[in-house]
Order: structure tokens, then C-alpha cells, then sequence
């Protein structure tokens, strides 16, 4: 059954990070970073590890309230446009939600120090310790390098490329 879980987990970080980085919709886009992290929770359930599950519940829900609500302002300030080719450069007008969507973007990577660090660290430290082979370590890699692909690609698009508002 945990074999089934870990499975399913994995395939869910890895499609949701694909399609995160082919998505263009800001909402779609932190709502499929969500479905990762949701996976990640669960890859963490089927290698018996209950508490690092629900801590990384808990450091994941405060990083991301703080990603939709800095999204909510881009989409306010965008002209109600979702679209993120259209945003670009909306970091000089708006430079304190540039700096909080970064850091809970940094978080959600799992920068050190930063909260999505402390749960998702001992999580990916745990689960190299487990034998489940090298494919499942190999996936959950890749899956955790998918989140900060598509993170940094939402962040450059967002803040540092060009202008493409109409």
C-alpha cells in the first residue's frame, strides 16, 4: 500500500511541476505548485513520516497564503489580467510584493532558513536514508528541481522581463 502511495505521490510532484512550467495563468500556476507540495506531503505519509507531513502542512500553508495574496495584488494592479506574459517589469511599481512573493517563492523551493526549508529538508534527508532505489531518489529530485524551475520562471516573468501589456 505505502509502495502504491509513494508511486502515486511521486507521479503527482512530477506532473504538476510540468505543467506548472508549460502554464502561463498566475492562479493555475501557484494552485500546481500546491498539487507538488501536496504530493510531497504525501511522498512523506508513504515513508511513514506522519509529523514531517503535517509540519510541511503547516510551513506550506503560510508561504503560500503569502503567494496568493502578493498574486491577488499583481492581478489587481495588472488590470484584472491573470495572464503573467502580460505582467513584466512589475517590479518597480510594485517593489514590497516583489520582495514578499520571492521570499515565499524561496521558501517554497526550500531556501535555507527560510520556513519551506526546515520541513522539506528533513523530509528529502529522510527519504535518502530509506531503500526504496535509486529511481524513486532520482524522481523526487528531479520533481524538487521542477518547483524551482518553474518558480524562478514565474519570478522572471513577473518581475524582471519585459513589459508585455498591451
Amino acid at each position: 500500500c505505502s509502495a502504491l502511495l509513494l508511486f502515486i505521490s511521486i507521479m503527482t510532484m512530477f506532473m504538476s511541476g510540468v505543467v506548472a512550467i508549460f502554464e502561463y495563468d498566475l492562479k493555475k500556476i501557484i494552485a500546481l505548485s500546491t498539487l507538488s507540495q501536496l504530493g510531497m506531503m504525501m511522498f512523506s505519509i508513504s515513508l511513514g513520516l506522519y509529523e514531517l507531513a503535517f509540519f510541511h502542512l503547516l510551513t506550506h500553508a503560510l508561504f503560500k497564503a503569502l503567494l496568493f495574496l502578493c498574486a491577488g495584488i499583481l492581478i489587481h494592479g495588472a488590470g484584472n489580467t491573470q495572464d503573467i506574459r502580460s505582467f513584466g517589469g512589475l517590479s518597480l511599481n510594485f517593489p514590497l510584493v516583489t520582495v514578499c512573493m520571492n521570499l515565499a517563492n524561496l521558501s517554497l523551493c526550500g531556501v535555507p532558513f527560510l520556513a519551506g526549508f526546515y520541513s522539506k529538508d528533513l523530509i528529502v534527508e529522510l527519504a535518502c536514508q530509506y531503500s526504496w532505489g535509486i529511481f524513486v531518489l532520482l524522481m523526487m529530485f528531479i520533481c524538487l528541481s521542477l518547483t524551482v524551475l518553474y518558480s524562478v520562471r514565474l519570478t522572471y516573468l513577473s518581475f524582471v522581463g519585459p513589459y508585455g501589456g498591451g
